[in-house]
């Protein structure tokens, strides 16, 4: 169940993140980035803490090339600071003998620890996306992936501590450049492994990369994971108004660039921008009662709207235009599911601008239950909410009432929130 929100105005434009990856990723770089662009180390600190894990982070500032940046280590009790990504010789896992922790005790001690529920929700995605990409590489269940007992804890801290980031910061949507892969090879516990790490390849499937021209490892299985679950579109940066910058340092590396990760913080104003493509395609055999099956199978591959309009075609035919807005990233799955879901031999795509009002969605409490209502900012200010229709009609049909019943009380339940 989500935490309560606190009564409060919806703000005029949602907080943003925008990762500069021109040196890859990895977690360390991305929670020393945070901090140093002003996520506060006590609450960083307080929100571990819940993991019960025993650890400690060194927070130092050091220079990378011509950039001052932040450097973070993880200190186990009694063993040595380790620099444990930023690009390091190799990810720390093992399916073999000696200390590890099993994907399955990671799995529940985050649901044991104590966390937000978002915060954990995110964790938990981030270890099953990582976890997922190991099984797949080495050809094991998911469940029989170990890590190395050293590398468990990097990640464990650096996974949780980026979900409490996003969190405590506020951040309501991210974006990241295309992701610089460096070249060669690295020695892991499984002997000597191209670069990109396996597991890492395994991870960007599907996202944008860039190549580096580097020979070592730019990006590490963790920060891979991190940046898949929680970046929403991969561009350049985005208009928005710049609040704080933070460099989180990797490993002193020679290279053309610093070896940083770069974070931008950063709000709308009321009228966000962003990118789209919006995909077409004529259909003049289309069957009309298939369109809700080809409708939740294009919602399932990442669409944003779907929509069917009438057309008059050669020959006097009738047909239909179908056309879908989705994000730029997920063109290919979106062109790949209207073939397969249709007779069409080919879509359409162009790539355009966007401006969109700010929105969120949050659960209030009704006499019907707990119903999804969208808060959305119009250009002068004004707040308005509109209850989610799925929400409302399971509610109606479960307490046999109107439905218009039910989103009038949803509604009037939401504009009570906003004080």
């Amino acid at each position: 169940m989500a935490p309560a929100r606190r009564k409060r105005q919806l703000p005029a434009g949602g907080r943003r993140l925008h990762l500069d990856t021109f040196s890859g990723a990895a977690g360390n770089m991305f929670l020393a980035a945070l901090l140093d662009a002003g996520l506060s180390r006590k609450e960083l600190t307080a929100g571990l803490a819940g993991l019960g894990v025993p650890h400690k982070l060194r927070v130092s500032q050091v220079k990378r090339g011509a950039l001052a940046a932040k450097y973070l280590e993880v200190i186990e009790p009694k063993t040595k600071a380790k620099s444990h990504s930023g690009h390091a010789t190799g990810h720390r896992h093992s399916h073999g003998h000696g200390g590890h922790r099993h994907y399955a005790h990671i799995r529940k001690l985050l649901d044991d620890a104590d966390l937000k529920p978002a915060v954990r929700d995110r964790a938990q995605a981030i270890f099953a996306a990582l976890a997922e990409a190991e099984s797949k590489v080495h050809g094991i269940p998911v469940e029989k992936v170990h890590f190395h007992e050293v590398g468990a804890v990097d990640a464990i801290v650096d996974i949780t501590g980026a979900a409490i980031a996003i969190d405590a910061l506020g951040i309501s949507h991210v974006t990241a450049t295309p992701l610089a892969l460096g070249h060669g090879t690295v020695e892991t516990e499984h002997g000597r492994l191209p670069l990109p790490a396996p597991a890492t390849l395994e991870l960007l499937k599907g996202l944008p990369t860039v190549p580096a021209d580097v020979a070592w490892e730019t990006v590490t299985p963790t920060g891979a994971a991190i940046l898949r679950v929680i970046v929403d579109e991969w561009r350049p940066l985005p208009a928005l108004t710049v609040e704080a910058i933070g460099h989180g340092a990797g490993n002193d590396r020679p290279g053309p660039m610093p070896n940083v990760l770069r974070a931008v913080l950063g709000h709308d104003s009321v009228l966000a921008a962003d990118r789209v493509v919006c995909l077409e395609a004529n259909l003049d055999d289309f069957v009309p009662e298939h369109f809700d099956h080809v409708m939740a199978r294009l919602y399932e591959a990442g669409a944003l709207d779907v929509s069917l309009q009438h057309l008059q075609m050669k020959k006097s035919r009738p047909g239909f235009l179908l056309r879908v807005v989705g994000r730029p990233h997920d063109r290919q799955d979106l062109a790949a599911r209207i073939l397969s879901e249709t007779s069409s031999l080919g879509v359409r795509i162009q790539e355009m601008d966007r401006l969109v009002l700010p929105r969120e969605i949050r659960k209030v409490e009704t006499a019907y239950g707990r119903i999804a209502v969208k808060f959305s900012v119009r250009p002068n200010g004004a707040t308005e909410v509109s209850a989610e229709f799925d929400d409302c009609r399971k509610a109606a049909t479960r307490a046999d009432a109107p439905l218009r019943d039910v989103i009038r009380v949803a509604e009037d339940a939401a504009r009570r929130t906003l004080g």
